[in-house]
């Protein structure tokens, strides 16, 4: 009998707090769970032991029959209250790590969205703050509970139990990847179809393949455009020539208008020197008026071929969108200048013929021919007379 008592006295564990066991959960109550770890009484897992995270109830996380590991938290001989947080924190504090030192990108499943960013479980308290999430501005976070992320670990402080996640530096690694392949891939005179992602002053920001370029304003199109947004809107879908890729700064130059054929070859077929035609004022210049013939077509009306007078200024004559007549004096379809006058087509104004001159006679009232002195007198008579 004795032999016995003492046998079974050395099978019962020795547990001190601190150290970690194995065991499988064998009820779950309501605020606890009860887990079987080979002690002469089942452990008690308090709720707020079970996560790093807040849940609602133990079967968020476990279930009978399942097997985890733990950390005992207290121990006497009527008890054994044991943390599977605590276990999974310190284990998580080194796998973190590791994967910070790594640079490793892994998975993890969003528990929470609050303000500021998302939480998630990596055996700690993970939070993804809302400017690491993604590469674009994210209004609204209301459906990403449960969603499956992609991080990396980017701060981890102990002493403050700080872990902070970023999916944003996952998504970076990968565009600067992708964006060096396109930059292989793109070939200057090539036409692909981009996207446009954002507008500017300055002209439009275009998808091509996962890299942005620009085309700028100047080559929206072949006429003069005041703003991006009279051509394109986000999200359009656009035909664009490939100008310029530049591997070393980044840059990828496009042109829509370059994609398109050019209204130039149409005006060597239609205008030719003599032509009048008629087009509307787009532009004053202190040296003339552009005048558009075509969409994406303007000749010039130099300043001395607007009228017959002589005037200061274009804007004496003309207002822009005015419809005028115009005669072609001359077209250059290779740099795209045609020469006009509105001039020629103006009938110019007679000028007043001079006043004749007076005759001063030569002979008196007798047929007698004038002494000088005689003709002097009458000069200044004359003179006299027309004062």
């Amino acid at each position: 009998m004795v032999e016995e008592m003492n046998q079974e006295h050395t099978e019962v564990k020795i547990l001190e707090v601190g150290d970690e066991i194995k065991g499988t959960v064998t009820k779950i109550e309501e605020k606890q769970a009860l887990v079987d770890v080979g002690y002469k009484v089942d452990a008690i897992l308090p709720i707020s032991e079970v996560s790093n995270l807040h849940i609602e109830t133990i079967g968020d996380i476990l279930h009978e029959g399942d097997e985890a590991m733990f950390v005992v938290k207290k121990v006497t001989d009527e008890e054994l209250v044991i943390s599977k947080r605590m276990y999974d924190s310190e284990k998580a504090w080194d796998e973190l790590q590791s994967k910070l030192t790594a640079d490793e990108v892994f998975e993890v499943v969003v528990a929470d969205v609050v303000k500021g960013g998302l939480v998630v479980d990596v055996g700690l308290r993970g939070f993804i703050p809302a400017s690491l999430v993604e590469r674009h501005f994210v209004e609204d976070f209301g459906d990403y509970k449960g969603r499956t992320l992609r991080v990396k670990v980017v701060e981890l402080d102990k002493e403050n139990n700080k872990v902070i996640l970023s999916q944003k530096a996952v998504l970076d690694e990968e565009y600067e990847q992708e964006k060096l392949k396109v930059y292989d891939t793109l070939k200057e005179g090539s036409i692909v179809e981009g996207t446009v992602q954002r507008l500017t002053d300055f002209g439009a920001f275009v998808d091509v393949g996962g890299v942005d370029g620009l085309v700028h304003i100047s080559e929206m199109a072949w006429h003069h455009v005041e703003k991006p947004s009279d051509m394109v809107k986000e999200g359009d879908k656009v035909q664009v020539k490939v100008l310029k890729v530049d591997k070393t700064e980044e840059r990828i130059s496009l042109s829509m208008k370059a994609a398109q054929a050019s209204p130039w070859d149409q005006a060597g077929e239609k205008f030719h020197v003599g032509d009048v035609v008629q087009g509307t004022v787009k532009r004053l210049v202190p040296f003339g008026a552009f005048v558009e013939l075509l969409p994406g077509v303007e000749g010039l009306v130099h300043i001395s071929q607007i009228s017959h007078k002589h005037i200061g200024t274009p804007s004496e004559v003309l207002k822009e969108e005015e419809v005028v007549d115009v005669k072609v004096l001359d077209v250059n379809i290779a740099e795209k200048r045609i020469s006009l006058s509105i001039r020629e087509l103006l009938q110019e104004e007679p000028k007043p013929e001079p006043k004749a001159a007076p005759v001063v006679p030569t002979v008196n009232e007798e047929g007698m021919n004038y002494t000088l002195g005689e003709r002097f007198a009458g000069l200044e008579a004359l003179k006299n007379k027309l004062k």
